[in-house]
């Protein structure tokens, strides 16, 4: 490399090349880092905020624009099981048998 070369180079790089800072140039630049870490982390607590607001305001609408179906949809189910009821139609159910009868082996369930 020429000298002319060398320093357009040395111009353009030239933040490159600093020399060590000090300690109180260290302690500077901790302190900056810091405080933007803090303000970063309150940033995004506001944002977190924010959006379950957003989020919580979002399902009030949803539920209170969908009210009527849910009443519907109820009322609908309650048709249906009475008039299963009438019909005399189970769905599901259970049997208890009780018999006075011994078992088979002879002896009485306990």
């Amino acid at each position: 490399m020429t000298t002319e070369e060398q320093m357009k180079f040395s111009q353009r790089y030239a933040r490159f090349n600093t020399q060590p800072q000090s300690l109180f140039g260290k302690l500077l630049t901790l302190l900056f880092g810091a405080a933007f870490l803090i303000l970063a982390f309150m940033f995004s607590l506001v944002a977190l905020a924010v959006v379950a607001v957003g989020g919580v305001m979002l399902w009030g609408w949803l539920w209170w624009k969908t009210r009527a179906i849910r009443k519907e949809m109820a009322r609908q189910m309650h048709e249906q099981t009475s008039q299963t009821a009438q019909e005399g139609r189970i769905i599901e159910g259970e049997v208890i048998r009780e018999t006075d009868e011994p078992g088979q082996s002879g002896k009485l369930l306990r």
